[in-house]
C-alpha cells in the first residue's frame, strides 16, 4: 500500500482532495494517508523517499496561488505533478460544546481560510479576535487545546474532535474552488488526453525584454497561458522566478517546441509536469499534423504546395 503524504492533520480539505483522487482512480488501489504539518513538509517526505506522493493545495479561486506550495516545488530536487482535482470550498465554524456563536471571543483559523471568510466574520462575529492556526484541521485542534473557543474549519475535523457546529457553508464568495495536485518523483508524464495542463518554473536573465521573449515563445505558437505568476527567489531584492501554466501537453508539438526554445534561452527552467486538467479554461494548442504533412511533402519534392 503506497504512502501518500498530505497537508494535515486529518480533517483538512487536502485530505478530502486525497480521498477524491483515490475514488477517481489516481492510485492503483488503497493508500496509506500520511499527514504532514505543512505543504513543504509533505513535499519533502516524497523527496526523502518516505512517501510515494504528496497531495497539496496549489490554487484558490478566491485567494489565488498557494505560495508555500509554489516555493516548495521550485527549489530542491525536482518533483512532478501527475494529477489534479478541484474541491468546492465552504467552511464550517466549529466550537467547544455549549458555546453559542455570539459568545465566541477568540476564533482560530488558517490564514488562507481566514481570508476567504473575513467579511462573514466581520458581520457575524465582530467581537472575536483571530488566533492563527497551522491548517484548517489544526484550527479545530486549537479549540480542543483551549487556544480558542471556535474555529474556521471543516465539518470532518469538527466531527472527529467532538466539537459543535455553530455555522455551516461559510464563505464570502459562492462557489469558491481550490485546486489540489498530486506530486511524485519525476517520471514519464501521464498520457496526453487533449484536455491537459502543463506547468513550468522560469528564471530569466535580468535584462530588458527577457520576460517578453519568454512569453513570445508561447504566443507565436498559439499556446494559451492560463496562469502567470512571479515569486521572489529570496536571493536578493528584485530577483524573481516565474510560474507559468498553459493549455496543452508536453507531447503536443507546439508545447514541446516552446519548452525547447525556453531551455535554450532561460537561465533556468523547471518542468513541473503535464497532466489531465479537471477543467481547461482556454484554447488547446494548434495541431501539428497539417504542418508536418506539408513539410514532409516539401522534403519529397512535391510540386504545387
Amino acid at each position: 500500500m503506497p504512502r501518500i503524504a498530505y497537508f494535515g492533520p486529518s480533517g483538512t480539505f487536502t485530505e478530502m482532495a486525497l480521498a477524491k483522487l483515490e475514488s477517481t482512480g489516481a492510485f492503483d488501489g488503497p493508500v496509506e494517508r500520511v499527514p504532514a504539518p505543512s505543504q513543504g513538509a509533505a513535499v519533502e517526505l516524497v523527496r526523502a523517499g518516505k512517501a510515494a506522493g504528496a497531495v497539496v493545495p496549489i490554487e484558490s479561486s478566491v485567494e489565488g496561488s498557494i505560495a508555500p506550495t509554489l516555493d516548495a516545488l521550485a527549489v530542491g530536487p525536482r518533483l512532478q505533478i501527475l494529477a489534479e482535482t478541484d474541491l468546492d470550498v465552504a467552511f464550517t465554524i466549529v466550537g467547544r460544546p455549549g458555546i453559542a456563536l455570539g459568545e465566541v471571543r477568540r476564533i482560530a483559523a488558517y490564514p488562507v481560510a481566514a481570508a476567504q471568510v473575513r467579511m462573514w466574520l466581520a458581520v457575524n462575529m465582530p467581537l472575536a479576535e483571530m488566533y492563527t492556526s497551522a491548517s484548517n484541521a489544526a484550527a479545530a485542534e486549537d479549540v480542543v487545546a483551549g487556544h480558542a473557543e471556535a474555529a474556521v474549519s471543516t465539518a470532518l475535523a469538527g466531527e472527529r474532535l467532538g466539537l459543535t457546529t455553530l455555522a455551516d457553508g461559510v464563505a464570502d464568495v459562492e462557489h469558491a474552488v481550490t485546486r489540489f495536485v498530486l506530486v511524485a518523483a519525476p517520471q514519464p508524464a501521464p498520457p496526453r488526453t487533449g484536455a491537459d495542463r502543463t506547468s513550468i518554473v522560469l528564471e530569466l536573465a535580468n535584462e530588458p525584454g527577457s520576460l517578453m521573449r519568454a512569453f513570445a515563445e508561447f504566443a507565436t505558437r498559439g499556446i494559451d497561458l492560463t496562469r502567470i505568476e512571479s515569486r521572489p527567489t529570496r536571493t536578493g531584492m528584485g530577483t524573481y522566478r516565474f510560474y507559468l501554466d498553459c493549455v496543452g501537453h508536453i507531447d503536443d508539438a507546439a508545447v514541446a517546441e516552446a519548452l525547447k526554445a525556453l531551455h535554450r534561452t532561460a537561465a533556468r527552467i523547471r518542468f513541473l509536469g503535464s497532466w489531465p486538467a479537471t477543467a481547461v479554461a482556454g484554447t488547446p494548442p494548434p495541431p501539428d499534423a497539417p504542418s508536418a504533412a506539408w513539410l514532409a511533402d516539401l522534403k519529397k519534392g512535391v510540386a504545387d504546395l
